[in-house]
């Protein structure tokens, strides 16, 4: 994620000190009115928006996980098991504290990836601004 936020970044501020004139109607003209994710700007409105956006994706991943650990743990027959179930939790912990991170600067990021995923639908974004949800369309592209 943090590779995909510097690529959006660096492309940015490359073509801005460059002063790149871009050809109307090219796929870039659009990209050149991008403002950079470091300098967004965020309503109190949007950031309700993006709190209730994350906090439903990430309410129905733990409830997947929960009834997935359920099934694992109404299935274990050894001790060793626990220790199998054990793992499986902590590295699923991992990664969902990797991908749900909450900082403001990555937060398009991170929405660009639940959408990528499937957790999110732009529906679910409706009330963030056109500039954000035109940064996590590109990024979600990549």
């Amino acid at each position: 994620m943090a590779v995909a936020m510097q690529k959006l970044e660096s492309a940015e501020s490359d073509r801005m000190r460059a002063g790149d004139r871009e050809v109307p109607n090219s796929p870039d003209s659009a990209a050149q009115n991008v403002i950079p994710m470091y300098e967004l700007k965020r309503s109190h409105a949007e950031k309700t928006v993006a709190r209730r956006a994350f906090d439903m994706a990430l309410g129905k991943e733990l409830a997947a996980l929960l009834q997935e650990a359920k099934g694992r743990a109404a299935r274990i027959e050894e001790p060793s098991e626990l220790w199998d179930l054990e793992s499986w939790l902590t590295e699923r912990r991992r990664e969902i504290d990797r991908r749900y991170d909450y900082r403001y600067s990555i937060l398009p990021l991170v929405f660009a990836q639940l959408l990528r995923d499937g957790r999110l639908t732009e529906d679910d974004l409706h009330g963030l601004g056109q500039e954000k949800l035109s940064l996590i369309r590109r990024a979600s592209a990549i």
